[in-house]
């Protein structure tokens, strides 16, 4: 039994924490604002699990070693041991930046900061991984550490993370809020397996200052929300697009291709060109490709993101492909770049191709404003998840985009739903109210 230092106790929060850590979960993340704790209580579940079987093993990742050393091995680890196991006696071996414990059981302390220390990591297995301070982590990397995560003992593996949130375009976001896996767009096939929980240093004010808080409280209000309220930001302050605002379908694959193409009454495939001379000049601005269209209750669907860097002919082609992939009524493309060169690119690959050319008379606000809208009535279904082009897209509001580099995927998504979705439409003759026939289209 493990026995814990006499008057020592957690607080109401650390102990709603403790349960959470102990149930159903698999992967466990606690966020929330700076010093609520969260650090101290996984740590502590990790020598819990380390002392309750033996030779199991146990690592704890950040980005950076000379991070987690200051952190976490000086500070927070230390910090457990006095406070919880003071009775336990414990080996710190530098060379491996291990903890040994008496019963053979091991916590590495590993940054994924250097290649020659994650191939280690990767030579080992473990029945815990932990991410500390997982904003800061790539989803790569934390796929990497999974497949370490493969210890057999009489432990549950487990993963466990910390994090103060990050923007709404983080992987932790599509993960553990919205419930789908970040690069596919598909719900979790367990959603049981993931749970999450919010600590906030309100919470543990018994271990902080007056001071201290007062200090989070005065913040510009961006990192106050962050770091005392635990909140996720997006990406940019005012963003006409938040993740939470993309409805999800499943991917289209080979199989339901057809089937889908058959729900829709208009298919278009939009292109927004660039100047690059091909899939080796990266100082261009990719071609953004994006296949959309609208089903008969006037639900919209974008079904796929085509967008290269290629040479004029390679782009073009990938264009007409798309359109007699999709069996698209159109292919809406800017002229701005390139004016009629971009019409007699394409039509060099298909003379009959239905093509319309576009201008973009207004400003890239002003154009994405009414596409936004119809995200925030949820009118739009991402089938599977865009990655690129959602973070653009993320990355505008209504002073403009904010990304370092032209938002080309967003711009063609935007000429595409533009098309389909707030252009007006032939329509046929109708008898109007007014008792009079109307041929208006």
């Amino acid at each position: 039994m493990t026995r814990f230092r006499p008057g020592f106790a957690l607080t109401p929060v650390q102990e709603e924490a403790n349960r959470l850590l102990g149930g159903v979960a698999r992967h466990i993340l606690l966020r929330g604002g700076s010093r609520s704790g969260k650090t101290f209580v996984l740590i502590r579940a990790l020598v819990v699990r380390a002392l309750r079987v033996p030779h199991s093993r146990h690592g704890v990742f950040r980005h950076r070693q000379i991070a987690l050393r200051a952190s976490v091995i000086q500070d927070t680890f230390p910090k457990v041991m006095r406070c919880c196991f003071a009775h336990v006696r414990y080996k710190w071996d530098g060379q491996s930046n291990r903890v040994l414990f008496a019963n053979g059981s091991s916590i590495l302390f590993g940054g994924l900061d250097d290649s020659t220390r994650t191939e280690k990591i990767l030579g080992l297995e473990f029945a815990t991984i932990y991410l500390n301070e997982a904003s800061q982590i790539s989803y790569g990397a934390r796929n990497m550490l999974l497949t370490r995560l493969a210890q057999r003992c009489a432990l549950r593996t487990r993963e466990y993370i910390d994090a103060n949130p990050p923007t709404t375009d983080h992987w932790l976001y599509a993960l553990f809020e919205a419930g789908v896996e970040p690069r596919s767009g598909l719900p979790h096939g367990d959603p049981g397996l993931y749970a999450s929980m919010v600590m906030n240093p309100d919470q543990n004010r018994i271990n902080l200052s007056d001071a201290y808080l007062h200090q989070l409280d005065a913040l510009p209000e961006r990192e106050r929300r962050r770091f005392l309220f635990g909140e996720y930001q997006s990406a940019v302050e005012g963003a006409l697009w938040r993740m939470d605002m993309f409805r999800r379908r499943a991917a289209v694959s080979e199989e339901t291709r057809a089937a889908i193409i058959a729900e829709m009454r208009r298919i278009v495939v939009a292109v927004d060109p660039s100047g690059a001379s091909g899939p080796q000049d990266l100082g261009a601005d990719e071609i953004g490709i994006v296949v959309a269209a609208i089903d008969h209750a006037g639900m919209a669907h974008v079904l796929e993101d085509c967008s290269v860097r290629d040479t004029p002919m390679g782009w073009a082609r990938r264009v007409i492909q798309s359109a007699a992939l999709w069996q698209a009524d159109k292919i809406v493309a800017e002229r701005n770049f390139g004016g009629a060169l971009v019409e007699a690119t394409l039509r060099s690959i298909d003379p009959a191709a239905s093509l319309r050319m576009v201008t973009a008379s207004r400003g890239k606000s002003a154009r994405a404003e009414p596409v936004a809208a119809l995200y925030e009535q949820g009118r739009v279904a991402h089938h599977g998840r865009f990655a690129e082009l959602e973070s653009q897209l993320c990355l505008f509001s209504m002073r403009g985009f904010g990304g370092a580099a032209s938002p080309d995927r967003a711009d063609a998504l935007i000429w595409a739903l533009s098309e389909l979705m707030l252009e007006p439409q032939a329509v046929k003759g109708r008898w109007q109210d007014q008792g009079w026939f109307s041929l208006s289209r």
